[in-house]
């Protein structure tokens, strides 16, 4: 499931079990967390304007063998006015999920990258070096690929740190410089690990994500 292969690494290197499912409204994050906990998507679209927060053990995991850990989820609400929330959950993150919704991704690029910039840039995050994933969200044939989603972030990000070097020290003094100055952005060059994998809430495919190992830096 989304999260287990995401964690499990993160959690040998860490006592937290949170996971924090983030990203712009609508994209599907309580979807995911739906998912997660029942193994169904419930009705529809959902969309969440206050947390939804559980710790469970793993739908996909509750009927094998062993001991499996439950794990600490939180649905962070996407709406502009409600994202200093996720600030409330960072100090006890083990890892961020940021959701893209790859068929929508191109109207929402910008809006999109600008919330992972400010995300990739919070002092909590870079200093506990907390892996991100990017999770693209493909429910219909007409979605973006994982690495289309990638590299438009990318770019839309080496924008923003062009126009951000405007800023005045006082304004960001809660904020970290992404990438190699002189040199385009990729997410290889942040200090906290940042990966992309794919997962469909409708269908209940998100067996695809990647381990995570906290990066070095």
């Amino acid at each position: 499931m989304l999260s287990l292969f995401f964690a499990v690494r993160v959690f040998k290197r860490t006592t937290s079990s949170t996971i924090l499912l983030t990203g712009l409204g609508g994209s599907g994050k309580t979807f995911l967390f739906y998912q997660l906990r029942d193994g169904s998507a419930h009705q529809g679209t959902v969309t969440s304007m206050e947390p939804n927060e559980g710790s469970f053990i793993l739908h996909s995991e509750r009927d094998k063998k062993g001991k499996s850990r439950p794990v600490h989820i939180v649905d962070v609400p996407g709406h502009s006015r409600l994202r200093p929330k996720l600030d409330e959950f960072l100090p006890q993150a083990a890892g961020i999920v940021f959701v893209v919704d790859s068929v929508e991704f191109l109207p929402n690029s910008c809006p999109a990258a600008e919330y992972l910039y400010e995300i990739l840039t919070k002092a909590t995050l870079v200093k506990k070096r907390i892996p991100v994933l990017l999770c693209n969200k493909v429910d219909k044939i007409t979605a973006h690929t994982k690495e289309f989603i990638r590299k438009q972030l990318e770019k839309e990000i080496d924008k923003l740190r062009t126009s951000r070097t405007a800023v005045s020290e006082a304004d960001i003094a809660n904020e970290f410089t992404l990438g190699v100055p002189g040199e385009p952005f990729v997410f290889s060059q942040c200090c906290n690990k940042v990966i992309v994998a794919e997962a469909s809430g409708l269908t209940g495919e998100i067996s695809q994500l990647e381990t995570v190992h906290q990066g070095e830096c």
